[in-house]
């Protein structure tokens, strides 16, 4: 009888580098990495299937960078006996292009396989003539690429990895696979519970049927929805509450046009109210989605009660240049009234730095949203060119100067130039955008709008102390930020200095001090915020004018109405039907 030979399956999500260049981890961290969950559960696929054969051992493990300290060591040591394996950068995004590829080359060096795939190399193959210089480098170092959806294709990399053939390049952009049947997206417990909540995540679909000119998703997943069954979602849903998993993140770009959502959602309503399981979801969707009959009503019956939507901006001149013409801000307000009755809790993108933004107009439009939208909790970015976008193909194909470091593009960091702003000034009024939103005046107002509209004041203030807290003493992007920072003295970006320990330590202790004294302090003043407004009696009373009902007179008198009239039909600033939600037509097409 002959042995079992082993092969290790290592499955990385990385992280990136901050400005010091150290790499950005947490003890928990906010967002689950669908990548890595879709790519496992693909790989234990392949594990039943015996992909390699019957006298192979096929071993799987997985680890999120973001949450855990990357065991280098004991990864090469699993190599040492002849062993074969691949290690896999998945879902690799442009900001953390940098830093899988130095971990890339502690693997080669150790004579390991090593492949990398995501929205970077899927987004630059897609869409730029010819391979960019950091990607050509990896290749020239021995690192593979992986372009496309790793369905159905998988298999191929690791029988070419088995068999020592494993190639520079595997591009399968142009075969979009089905998603009915497929293996669907799963961790194990021990990755999940490293995320805020024991947060899971799954894609529902893929495909965006919009043409934004910022986004890379159209343009590596396609703009045709192609969706799970029912079947597989309540599989994956039930095999995460055996794991005592109940939360999760439906990560598709917009689950409004999913084209199967309806049959899932029933299907999660089925479980949630039929069998009374314990279900919590977050879904992405855009600012019409209101208008698709049945799905605010079905979605807040299946449990999602936490919303992102891309706002974006409220300049219809900014809309239509990136090519976002879905968005129409006279229905802003009617849209987020219609989540918000339901008890929501909405979180919504902005962008910084559209061709017409000035330091001013920035400030001007985000004191409209405090006043006349109901929003909780407000994301800003910079207008990045990501590779992969329509933006970064139509300024590589001109030659405009940007950023060469891809760690920088994280959408906190300027990369191009501004026709009406340095780079300096669009750095400082995306500072300053964090700083004029999330201000204790207007945390208590946020909470009285919960209050009054039945969400959980606490979920609420959880999120403010987030999101305030991660900007304002980590320096990190809420998206980004976590529980208690993690720093490896030695896992720092080359090009920067080892400090020594004593200093490292010194400055380390010093600082979680003062951030950790920071943050309790923040926590006791919006706990105390939150007790008087849970016990006022009037609590349920209160309105201002992002909740009061619409009316035609309220409407032509909003300010975000009368600053952009010019751009609005006038069909549409005087028609609020008598239920106080949307107008019955979307009117002009920008």
């Amino acid at each position: 009888m002959s042995l079992l030979q082993p092969f290790h399956l290592f499955l990385i999500k990385p992280s990136h580098y901050d400005d010091q260049g150290y790499v950005i981890q947490w003890e928990r961290s906010a967002i689950p990495s669908n990548s890595l969950a879709a790519l496992h559960a693909i790989a234990v696929d392949c594990v039943d299937r015996e992909v390699l054969g019957k006298d192979i051992t096929l071993t799987v493990h997985a680890f999120d960078e973001t949450n855990t300290v990357i065991p280098i060591k004991r990864i090469i040591r699993q190599f040492k006996h002849g062993a074969k394996g691949l290690v896999g950068f998945v879902g690799v995004q442009t900001n953390q292009f940098p830093r899988a590829v130095d971990l890339g080359k502690i693997f080669l060096d150790a004579k390991i396989p090593v492949i990398v795939g995501g929205f970077h190399v899927s987004g630059c193959l897609a869409m730029l003539p010819e391979i960019p210089a950091e990607i050509q480098d990896a290749m020239e170092l021995g690192i593979s690429m992986f372009a496309g959806e790793a369905e159905n294709h998988f298999d191929e990399v690791l029988r070419d990895t088995q068999q020592g053939n494993l190639k520079p390049l595997y591009n399968f952009l142009s075969d979009n696979p089905s998603l009915q049947n497929a293996p669907p997206p799963i961790l194990p417990l021990n990755i999940v519970r490293k995320t805020f909540r024991r947060l899971a995540s799954f894609d529902a679909g893929r495909g965006c049927p919009f043409q934004c000119s910022f986004c890379t998703i159209i343009n590596v997943q396609g703009r045709t929805s192609r969706w799970r069954s029912a079947d597989d979602i309540e599989e994956l849903v039930r095999a995460n509450l055996q794991q005592g998993i109940r939360r999760f993140f439906i990560t598709d770009d917009d689950f409004a046009r999913n084209k199967g959502w309806e049959e899932i959602l029933d299907r999660l309503i089925q479980l949630r109210e039929g069998e009374g399981l314990p279900l919590s979801l977050a879904i992405q969707v855009d600012t019409v989605c209101h208008k698709i009959p049945r799905f605010i009503e079905k979605a807040v019956r299946a449990g999602c009660y936490n919303i992102f939507m891309g706002l974006e901006t409220l300049n219809p001149q900014s809309l239509v240049g990136a090519k976002k013409r879905q968005n129409k801000i006279w229905e802003y307000r009617a849209m987020l009234q219609a989540w918000k009755s339901h008890g929501c809790t909405i979180v919504a993108g902005y962008i910084l730095g559209f061709p017409q933004d000035t330091p001013e107009s920035i400030a001007h439009d985000i004191e409209i949203i405090k006043k006349e939208l109901p929003i909780d909790l407000l994301e800003f970015f910079c207008l990045t060119p990501l590779p992969g976008s329509e933006d970064h193909k139509n300024l590589s194909l001109r030659h405009v100067a940007m950023d060469t470091d891809m760690n920088k593009y994280d959408l906190e960091h300027v990369t191009t130039d501004h026709p009406r702003m340095s780079r300096q000034e669009w750095q400082e009024v995306y500072q300053k955008a964090w700083r004029q939103y999330y201000t204790f005046e207007h945390f208590e107002t946020v909470m009285r709008r919960a209050a009054a509209k039945g969400q959980s004041v606490v979920k609420v203030m959880f999120f403010l102390l987030c999101f305030y807290g991660s900007i304002t003493y980590e320096g990190i992007h809420p998206l980004e930020g976590g529980m208690f920072r993690k720093k490896a003295r030695k896992m720092r970006r080359p090009g920067f200095s080892l400090e020594s320990p004593f200093l490292f330590y010194a400055h380390r202790i010093q600082d979680e001090l003062t951030k950790s004294y920071r943050w309790m302090r923040l926590g006791w003043r919006l706990n105390r915020l939150r007790q008087r407004i849970e016990n006022d009696p009037k609590k349920m009373h209160y309105t201002d004018l992002a909740i009061s009902p619409m009316t035609e007179h309220s409407e032509e008198n909003l300010e975000l109405v009368n600053t952009y009239a010019q751009y609005i039909p006038t069909s549409q600033i005087s028609r609020a039907d008598k239920s106080g939600l949307a107008p019955a037509r979307l009117g002009l097409d920008l």
